[in-house]
């Protein structure tokens, strides 16, 4: 079930808060992990027992690290623990890669499983993790079997997002408050959430499609696709955060922040501490720092940064095109640290042309469906062929989707927050909230009349 669909705004939402509201706060945990395990079944049934044979794992393996008297036998039971949940996410998610890669490498058939991705394994396989790994190092477990399933399981952020470590949500899981202002802003950043998806990512979506459906194609076009794709992830996966978090305030809780304006940042250092921060963080605490960090010698601190950003691609998706993805950042992190980090602080210009060339070449490898593919994508942005610079194909393209793409690109830059901020401090600030009012509720309407009307449009980090 998705988000963005007519079956969950106007049926399964309104009836799984009515019921969750309703309900004696006893039992609201119980009422959310009944509805997010019906959420998750719609559109997975056969892989629901797969994730709750996960919350089992982690639920006994927390008790039983946590219980065990010996050292040794708390590292075996967090060892077996973790490696059932890992094994799990690579079974389901990398045996076809690994087995596509050995048919490569070797020259056999070994024949290809061709097993269908569970949706959200990658997210709520991480939250486990990152469970056992805290309880190991002296957090207390959860006890209550209904209360972890519904941490784990809860709908708002079960397929895309953002990781919610246990340690984020504990306190809210045993008493939490609802009020009328929580929900209030809860149900203004979910449409704010929906509106990037519906009216920006999915029209960015739609001219990138037409790219690759083009049989010819132009330097323009290719920029123009780069662009596209680049702002259409952006407002897929922050659209889907924000709806999360949204989502998670009416319910009484406090996920955090997933994205802070990525594409103003003025290097890639800067970029990963704004983009997908859940992620970089739960790499940081759970594989960068225990290997070390920076803290080691030069030659073990570049191991351990490719190692992470190796892991970080792979995370990403089943595809060299996402391992090198990772290893790309990887190295332009290596040369911000080592050579040019202290030139892009003294040039702001530079520093932002860098970060945003870098990105649109990082997003069409992210994209790319072979690293064939990518090449031919890159040479067509530099012309390579003889090919021109543009067509009328291309600049029909540009002149149909010319104030999207100047009206996304200004939604990815914190202008418009810090004007509505600035408004409410003058005459018109009585008003705002009236008109903030009016203006989500013609998204609203504005997004309903393109689900009626439109197809088929799964948020982008589903297949991770």
């Amino acid at each position: 079930m998705l988000f963005s669909s007519l079956i969950f705004l106007y049926a399964f939402l309104p009836l799984a808060l009515l019921c969750y509201l309703a309900t004696p706060r006893g039992i609201k945990n119980a009422v959310l992990l009944l509805f997010s395990l019906l959420f998750y079944a719609w559109g997975e049934p056969k892989y629901l027992i797969l994730m709750i044979a996960s919350i089992l794992v982690g639920y006994l393996g927390g008790l039983s690290v946590s219980h065990a008297k010996k050292p040794w036998v708390r590292k075996l039971s967090l060892g077996v623990s973790l490696g059932l949940c890992i094994a799990a996410l690579a079974f389901f998610k990398y045996a076809d890669f690994f087995l596509l890669s050995w048919n490569e490498l070797w020259h056999t058939d070994l024949p290809l499983l061709k097993l269908a991705l569970p949706i959200g394994i990658s997210f709520y396989t991480f939250q486990i993790l990152s469970y056992l790994i805290d309880v190991y190092r002296g957090a207390a477990p959860q006890k209550n079997p209904i209360d972890f399933a519904a941490y784990v399981s809860m709908f708002p952020q079960l397929i895309a997002g953002p990781i919610v470590r246990y340690s984020d949500i504990a306190p809210e899981l045993k008493k939490r408050r609802h009020t009328l202002d929580a929900s209030y802003q809860g149900a203004c950043r979910f449409l704010i959430g929906l509106g990037k998806k519906i009216l920006l990512a999915n029209q960015l979506g739609a001219l990138c499609q037409s790219y690759r459906a083009s049989p010819e194609s132009s330097v323009l076009y290719a920029w123009l696709y780069a662009v596209s794709y680049t702002l259409q992830i952006y407002f897929d996966f922050s659209g889907y955060s924000d709806m999360a978090i949204g989502l998670g305030s009416i319910l009484g809780f406090h996920f955090p922040e997933n994205f802070n304006y990525p594409y103003l940042s003025r290097s890639i250092t800067e970029f990963w501490r704004r983009w997908h921060m859940t992620l970089g963080s739960w790499f940081r605490d759970y594989v960068y720092i225990p290997l070390g960090g920076n803290r080691v010698s030069q030659l073990k601190w570049l191991r351990n940064l490719l190692l992470v950003w190796g892991l970080t691609g792979l995370w990403h998706g089943a595809g060299w095109n996402f391992v090198f993805w990772g290893l790309y950042f990887a190295l332009l992190l290596m040369g911000e640290k080592l050579f040019w980090g202290k030139f892009l602080q003294k040039s702001k210009l530079f520093s932002h042309i860098y970060v945003i060339f870098t990105i649109l070449i990082s997003f069409v490898l992210f994209n790319a469906e072979s690293l064939g593919v990518f090449a031919s994508d890159v040479g067509r942005m530099f012309g390579a062929g003889s090919l021109p610079f543009f067509n009328t194909e291309s600049l029909y393209a540009l002149r149909n989707h010319i104030f999207l793409l100047l009206f996304a690109i200004l939604g990815a830059t914190s202008l418009p927050k810090h004007l509505l901020e600035k408004c409410r401090f003058t005459p018109l600030g009585k008003v705002i909230p009236y008109l903030e009012s009016v203006f989500l509720a013609v998204m609203l309407l504005l997004c309903t009349a393109y689900l009626v009307d439109g197809s088929f449009n799964p948020f982008l980090y589903f297949r991770f």
